[in-house]
């Protein structure tokens, strides 16, 4: 009898922080690495917020909370949703977890039977799988490409859904190219989603905060009153506020599925840090005003990846409309062989070559469920990246054909 649960046969660990490890390790070893693998933010948390913070630990908030979070939080939380997204929720209805993936793990634990199916469009975030596997339930993909902007079709998506389907997952701006769904798209899901009375659909906001070129960011509760009830949103301060090493995400929904995630949440790892809690609350009720020079810090290097990655023959990239990312199309140098004599025949194989020729690591797009393509993360300085780029292009002009 193995000792080893065998549920975990079928999850993998994730492959952006397995890349970024390996980074890690050969910079250690003395290799000037370039690492544009990490999905998050290069600028620090903001002083107000580590203020805030600071300030909870001398006055003692350093005890248990309330599991779901302080009223305070969840308050706040009620509050930023209709500021920002014209929405309305109670207290009960939002839960604060230790980062936006437990608020997503202890979702599907509280609601995924056996056999149930989550429809998850791809290319998508490394993670969505694998905890609709943990919690018992099928994974199904739809896949979208460059062609149709990495937004899967809803006539696509339709094909999908089964008797058996139990949520949609929409991520938007989305992790990893960026793509990001209009007042448009979304109408067009809503009236999908009305035909299903079964069906329900999380909606991952992480990157609501980080939109370019004048889009306009909408969640679909917002487009779809009438369909809130059965939306469940999930959001956080990691990539906003760069608050990643905080842990706190929170989420939005029917009161129903917000006491069950509480049961869960409770008998693992009860409430998040109290400390982390405070510095949330001054994250999203202090100042804002830095949002908006951070995004143009972001825009203004997409503009400057964008431009390079496509003067590399056997590149494209799709311009994306939000979060840190592009996903640039590397198909094209499918069948090219490195100066060492090895076939690329797969991102993964570029995502290597890249690492020990250019030694710059990329997530190779196999790891979000789209072959062909590659991640890249530009949360860093100008500098580095503008390097990177050319590092990735006197490789990739190595490569010759057979």
């Amino acid at each position: 009898m193995s000792l080893i649960a065998k549920r975990l046969q079928t999850v993998k660990p994730s492959p952006t922080l397995a890349i970024a490890a390996k980074a890690k390790e050969l910079t250690l070893q003395g290799i000037n690495i370039i690492s544009l693998a990490a999905g998050e933010p290069d600028f620090d948390t903001p002083d107000n917020i580590k203020l805030a913070a600071i300030e909870g630990i001398k006055n003692g908030a350093t005890k248990y909370t309330a599991v779901s979070g302080t009223p305070e939080l969840r308050k706040a939380v009620c509050e930023k949703f209709k500021r920002e997204n014209e929405l309305d929720y109670k207290i009960d209805e939002v839960i604060v977890s230790t980062g936006g993936k437990q608020v997503i793990y202890n979702l599907f634990m509280a609601t995924i039977d056996e056999g149930d199916e989550v429809i998850i469009p791809a290319p998508y975030w490394v993670s969505y799988p694998d905890m609709v596997l943990l919690a018992g339930g099928t994974p199904v993909f739809v896949s979208s490409d460059m062609r149709n902007g990495f937004k899967a079709p809803t006539e696509e998506i339709e094909k999908a859904i089964t008797k058996k389907s139990k949520w949609l997952i929409l991520n938007s701006p989305s992790n990893p190219s960026g793509a990001a769904y209009t007042k448009q798209d979304l109408t067009k899901i809503a009236e999908l989603v009305r035909k299903y009375p079964h069906l329900h659909v999380m909606s991952d906001d992480i990157y609501e905060h980080i939109t370019f070129d004048d889009f306009k960011f909408t969640t679909l509760a917002t487009i779809a009153p009438d369909l809130k009830e059965r939306i469940f949103i999930v959001n956080g301060v990691s990539k906003t506020y760069s608050m990643t090493g905080w842990r706190i995400g929170y989420g939005a929904g029917n009161k129903a599925i917000i006491k069950a995630m509480d049961v869960i949440q409770s008998q693992s790892t009860s409430n998040p840090s109290s400390i982390s809690q405070i510095a949330a609350l001054e994250a999203i009720s202090g100042p804002q005003h830095y949002i908006k020079t951070n995004t143009e810090n972001f825009q203004k290097k997409r503009d400057l990846v964008l431009s390079m990655l496509w003067e590399i023959e056997g590149l494209a990239c799709y311009k994306s409309e939000g979060a840190f990312y592009l996903f640039p199309k590397c198909s094209g140098l499918f069948g090219k062989v490195t100066p060492k004599g090895d076939k690329i025949n797969s991102s993964s194989d570029l995502a290597t070559y890249l690492l020990e020729a250019a030694n710059v690591a990329v997530v190779p797009g196999i790891a979000f469920g789209l072959e062909g393509y590659f991640r890249i993360s530009y949360a860093t300085s100008a500098e580095v990246l503008t390097e990177a780029c050319n590092r990735m292009a006197h490789a990739i002009s190595q490569l010759k054909t057979t």
